[in-house]
């Protein structure tokens, strides 16, 4: 269910022997986009592929990279100029994140009201879904460790037509925007930790449009090829009351996009917590 509304501050080489969530710079692999080997147009399937089609059509590279801390460089970063932005001690009602009705009551209101709040010049927000990934086998969702970004261009300007038809044309001359709102849901990240890439750092000619078919429709998010430009960051020891806002997509600057993915910290060990969280997606207009 979508809710609209009108009209907090900022901020395996080796096992570890502690509970302790990993900080510090990290160099770890990252999975990138590698083409279709016969040439054709690459594709995901959402859910179960139709009989004796893979779930996708592209491959991935493995590429070492240096990971660095926000933690401590917190204020150093925007939505504006980076594409992601944090927040910190944010407090919520909802703890079970067990019920998806229960989410969208109680969950959904409080992330529309913080986008209000911190994403300059937003006016109006359009929740339209949400995605609770657990680090465990039997998890509807994992963390998806391939970097990409949910959206592309002309996803963005189908996610408004789909959601909000009637309004579609007015709606799409203005400033638009798809932020996620990212966060843990069982307390400090020990294990999949989420890294960013700066977006001044990607080039347009980096990201690759992928089809994104779903049961009833098909939609594109951006693959991401690796480039050694990139700078890439993660936020150790994220907590609960943590926000990471992630722009997929800003219709007043292309530049505005910002790839992540999960990744394996060398340094979490099997005793570290699996990861749990949840993404939010939102329509930001103004």
């Amino acid at each position: 269910m979508a809710t609209t509304t009108q009209t907090q501050t900022k901020s395996q080489s080796s096992i570890s022997i502690s509970r302790s969530p990993p900080g510090g710079p990290v160099t770890a692999s990252l999975s990138f986009y590698s083409p279709p080997s016969d040439g054709s147009a690459p594709f995901n399937y959402v859910e179960t592929p139709p009989a004796g089609q893979p779930q996708n059509n592209f491959g991935i590279i493995d590429h070492k990279v240096q990971i660095h801390d926000l933690r401590g460089h917190e204020s150093e970063f925007a939505l504006d100029r980076n594409a992601f932005d944090t927040l910190t001690n944010i407090p919520s009602q909802e703890t079970a994140f067990a019920d998806d009705t229960h989410i969208k009551h109680v969950y959904y209101p409080e992330v529309e009201k913080l986008l209000l709040e911190t994403v300059p010049g937003a006016q109006r927000i359009l929740l339209f879904d949400h995605t609770i990934r657990r680090a465990n086998p039997s998890a509807a969702r994992a963390p998806v460790t391939r970097v990409h970004i949910d959206q592309t261009p002309s996803s963005a300007a189908a996610r408004v037509r789909l959601h909000l038809p009637e309004e579609a044309d007015t709606l799409l001359e203005g400033r638009y925007r798809i932020i996620n709102v990212w966060r843990p849901i069982n307390g400090a990240v020990e294990s999949f930790p989420l890294a960013v890439a700066d977006s001044n750092t990607v080039r347009d000619e980096d990201l690759v449009g992928v089809e994104h078919r779903y049961p009833d429709r098909t939609g594109e998010t951006a693959a991401v090829k690796y480039n050694e430009g990139q700078k890439w960051w993660y936020w150790s020891g994220m907590g609960d009351e943590d926000r990471l806002l992630l722009q997929c997509f800003d219709s007043e600057n292309m530049g505005g996009r910002v790839p992540h993915t999960a990744f394996v910290d060398p340094r979490s060990g099997e005793e570290s917590k699996p990861r749990e969280s949840i993404e939010v997606r939102a329509l930001v207009f103004g």
